[in-house]
């Protein structure tokens, strides 16, 4: 990737409904040269889709929280198990003292806690510590320049 690859992706993260014309002028290119970049950058799994991002209190996922999941078997193999539960947003298999990190949205704390008792119930899982967040100062999205940023 150069840094008109990252321009491009900076562009379609900030509104990724824009025409291929105004990304080119964003980033100095034509049109055409604007798409040919942009299909490319999907071929090779750049960009993995392009989505709409929600207000989670809006649509009833204002309670958030992340969830550490202890247990007493590897994990790798329960990610079915973690996706099957639609208020996990993310799962991801941590090293530390516990083995899974879950990012979880629901309505309510009784609804959160039913989740953690589902999250418990599956098969390999000895405990769950929940930390509720109660205000968010910022989310950031992967920026493209994160590789131009290393000392």
């Amino acid at each position: 990737m150069d840094h008109i690859d990252c321009a491009l992706l900076a562009q379609l993260q900030q509104d990724a409904t824009q025409s291929y014309a105004a990304l080119g002028k964003a980033v100095g290119l034509s049109a055409g040269a604007a798409h040919e970049r942009v299909r490319k950058l999907r071929e090779r799994r750049v960009i993995r889709r392009t989505t709409v991002e929600v207000d989670p209190a809006a649509v009833g996922g204002g309670v958030l929280a992340y969830v550490m999941v202890d247990s007493t078997a590897w994990m790798g193999d329960a990610a079915k198990d973690f996706a099957a539960l639609p208020e996990v947003l993310e799962a991801h298999i941590i090293a530390g003292s516990a083995s899974v990190l879950v990012k979880v949205r629901t309505t309510t704390t009784e609804q959160l806690q039913d989740v953690l008792r589902r999250i418990y119930a599956i098969d390999g899982v000895s405990g769950t510590q929940a930390t509720v967040v109660l205000e968010t100062f910022f989310e950031r999205p992967v920026s493209p320049h994160a590789a131009d940023q290393t000392p």
